[in-house]
Order: C-alpha cells, then structure tokens, then sequence
C-alpha cells in the first residue's frame, strides 16, 4: 500500500506523457488534421503567423510540459502541471468558442474526416495537470511558500 501511495502520481503523469508525447509527431511534421487547427485559430484570432507556426508552438509547449513531468520533484511537477493547464485551457476555449467546434472537421487526401477525441483528450489532460499541479502547489517558485 506503500509503494502504491509513494508513486500514485506517477499514474496521471504517464496518462498526460502518452497523451501529448503521442500528438508529438503531428505537431511537428505538418499533419493535415495539425494544419487545419493552426489555421482556422490563426484566422480566427487574426494572427497569420500562428496559422504556420502554431503547431511548432504549442507542440514545444507540451515537449516542455512532458520533460518537467518526467522530473519526479515537486517543483517540476508543479510547473509541469501549471504549463499543461495553461496549453489545455486555450485548447479546450478553441474548441468551444472558435469556429474550430469540439469535432473537428478537415479534409485529408481529398476525404471529408471528423476527430472529436483531440477536444475529451485535453479536458483529461487539463484536470490530471490541475491534480498534479495542485498536489504540488507548496513546491511553486514565489507564490508556494504563500499557499
């Protein structure tokens, strides 16, 4: 029992590893489904440069998130878990409230596709992130020492 209660976190840090190291490769390597997100937010938010480079962006931000996970102190867990919170809360307010919609349509290879698992993954993501974030808020540079 022991065992299970000194490693409990890593369970939520394993889920949140496959979840974003797996949208990795998409990221990076110009994946239709990829494309079509950055450029309808791009349009959306009026800024062309996020239309090309939003994947590149948001993929280094959850690279970033999942190297502090991997670093089993409170202190990188924290800011792990604040990072990965702050990447889905603008995810899942895309999602909702941009044109993008909770399932995504796009066309690859010339074949109308649907994905809604992209919007229930990040809702996952951001309440595991929000608990590790949480159980490690005393561990936070400047503002833990207050919580």
């Amino acid at each position: 029992m022991d065992l299970l209660k000194k490693h409990f976190e890593w369970i939520p840090v394993i889920i949140i590893i496959i979840i974003l190291g797996g949208s990795l490769p998409y990221k990076f390597t110009g994946a239709p489904i990829t494309d079509h997100i950055f450029d309808v937010v791009g349009v959306f938010l009026g800024l062309e440069f996020f239309r090309t480079l939003g994947g590149y962006i948001i993929g280094s931000a959850e690279l970033i998130v999942c190297l502090l996970l991997l670093v089993p102190k409170p202190v990188t867990r924290a800011l792990g878990g604040l990072i990965a919170v702050g990447t889905m809360s603008g995810a899942i307010m895309f999602h909702l409230f941009s044109p993008l919609g909770v399932t995504v349509r796009y066309m690859e290879d010339g074949v109308q596709m649907e994905d809604s698992t992209l919007f229930y993954t990040a809702i996952l993501v951001w309440l595991l992130a929000a608990f590790i974030a949480f159980r490690n808020r005393k561990d936070l540079p400047i503002v833990g020492s207050k919580l």
